[in-house]
């Protein structure tokens, strides 16, 4: 499983809508992927049914929850510090309740609750709907734990309450869990096994969404591209559905399709995908319509056959390459961006060239770029030494980061002088009289207000570009603008 880590939105607070009856007061602080961020929706939602209304003010909290994330050991001593923190709160506030959500709460269950006495509640992914009772355990001075994984929990049936960001672009998510053991990953452990959303439901979502003006969807899960509903259920179990199951099974490449023709002013993406999931009949239909962005998030790990056997990844460095060529060869407009581990146990200097090597051939418009650090838990800590030493790791990140940035700058240059379709998003940070927003390539394009606003489709002119920015002048709209 791969998860991309807006470094930017590390620790947000969600802030929602007020309803007026609601009395008490929750902080709920996210980290991690986009998975987790979309899941606080979620369990906002269901607090607010209990009486609770969002705070930014830590202070003033009647519950503090913290959504948390285990894919590196970074983000959980943030969370270690921040768990200090609250508790430091709790000794002005005797009152306040201090909860973990999420990855780290499934990995690390009772040892918050019985070893380190820093919290009240420990809450695993699919146990949301469980919070109310949890909550009951609280104020009746029991400590409340529930990280039972699911076979079927995707809450399909919580409408998420949407953080007031800028109300275009709005995460749909459409699986849980995930099926690939790589050795490198916590996530099989944390999140369960992968099951999929009922289509009917995300199309509800998605329906309601459009009713509310947001105008670009991003379809999220561990692995997007092994979407498959057959009326509920574990994806590993599909082999024992009946033959009616089986013939009104919906996969990622049909869903997609459905929400490209359904919504055609709305623009669609998705992530994560995974190589060996992704099929032909999926790169078909994002080359077929118009607003299926032509951007694909497909990590790989490392250039090496050897090393993604290691990493128990189900694809050899051949086969990626000749997916990257189909996908070229279909959309030669894409973009591809990458998730890159160096210093993985055993990676030799010959490994490590041919992870520079498949990056020039590939020619990513960006990536995610970290040396290996080991996660407890994992298959790879139990079973391999981490034996590459560290200063060869920062040696070789710095080396394929530097090839990423050439490359990177090279391929924003092939939009100088055309013009490009940008859904507005917000005020841009460098001057309050430019818009920003993002291609169909998920490029940042940056151009004069002029008399465009937020969730406009204009179409801009490139006439500059850095190594992560495009900058331009509005032409007019597009012909997705409504």
């Amino acid at each position: 499983m791969e998860k991309v880590i807006d470094e930017n939105k590390q620790g947000t607070s969600l802030q929602l809508e007020q309803k007026q009856d609601n009395t008490k007061k929750l902080f709920i602080e996210s980290y991690g992927c986009q998975m987790n961020f979309s899941d606080s929706e979620i369990v906002a939602s269901i607090l607010s049914n209990e009486g609770y209304n969002t705070t930014d003010k830590l202070e003033e909290a009647d519950l503090v929850l913290v959504n948390t994330c285990s894919i590196r050991d970074k983000a959980e001593q943030t969370v270690r510090k921040r768990l200090n923190q609250y508790n430091q709160m709790k000794t002005k506030n005797p009152g306040m309740k201090v909860g973990v959500l999420g990855c780290m709460a499934e990995r690390l269950k009772a040892k918050f609750l019985e070893e380190e006495k820093i919290v009240d509640m420990v809450v695993g992914p699919d146990a949301y709907k469980d919070l109310p009772n949890l909550l009951k355990d609280v104020e009746e001075g029991r400590d409340a734990i529930n990280v039972i994984l699911s076979k079927d929990e995707t809450y399909g049936d919580i409408s998420p309450v949407r953080l007031q960001s800028n109300g275009v672009t709005a995460f749909v998510s459409i699986t849980r869990g995930c099926d690939n053991m790589c050795t490198f990953c916590v996530v099989p452990f944390t999140r369960g096994r992968e099951r999929s959303r009922d289509p009917q439901s995300i199309i509800e979502e998605i329906t309601d969404l459009k009713q509310r003006g947001f105008k670009e969807i991003t379809l999220l899960g561990q692995n997007v591209d092994s979407y498959l509903w057959y009326g509920g259920g574990l994806k590993k179990d599909y082999e024992k559905a009946t033959e009616m199951q089986k013939a009104t099974a919906v996969d990622f490449a049909q869903l997609l399709e459905q929400c490209a023709t359904m919504f055609p002013k709305m623009r669609f993406r998705f992530s994560t995908s995974n190589p060996q999931d992704m099929h032909i009949e999926v790169i078909e239909v994002i080359a077929r319509h118009e607003n299926i962005c032509k951007y694909i998030h497909l990590p790989v790990q490392s250039g090496s056959t050897r090393i993604l056997q290691e990493m128990n990844r189900q694809h050899t460095r051949e086969e990626y390459i000749a997916l990257v060529d189909k996908i070229y060869e279909l959309i030669p407009e894409i973009s591809l961006s990458q998730d890159m581990i160096t210093g993985f146990p055993t990676e030799t200097e010959e490994d490590h060239q041919d992870t520079l090597s498949l990056m020039k051939h590939v020619r990513y418009d960006f990536g995610y770029m970290f040396a290996y650090s080991e996660r407890p838990g994992t298959l790879a800590a139990r079973k391999l030494e981490d034996d590459v030493p560290e200063e060869t790791k920062k040696r070789r990140l710095t080396e394929i980061i530097d090839v990423q940035r050439e490359i990177g700058l090279e391929r924003m240059q092939r939009f100088l002088g055309k013009a490009v379709e940008v859904l507005i998003e917000k005020t841009s940070k460098r001057s309050e009289v430019e818009w920003s927003g993002r291609n169909s390539q998920n490029t940042t394009v940056i151009f004069p207000k002029e008399n465009y606003n937020v969730g406009d489709f204009v179409m801009v002119e490139i006439t500059d570009c850095t190594s992560a920015t495009l900058i331009g002048k509005p032409v007019g709209y597009s012909s997705m603008q409504e």
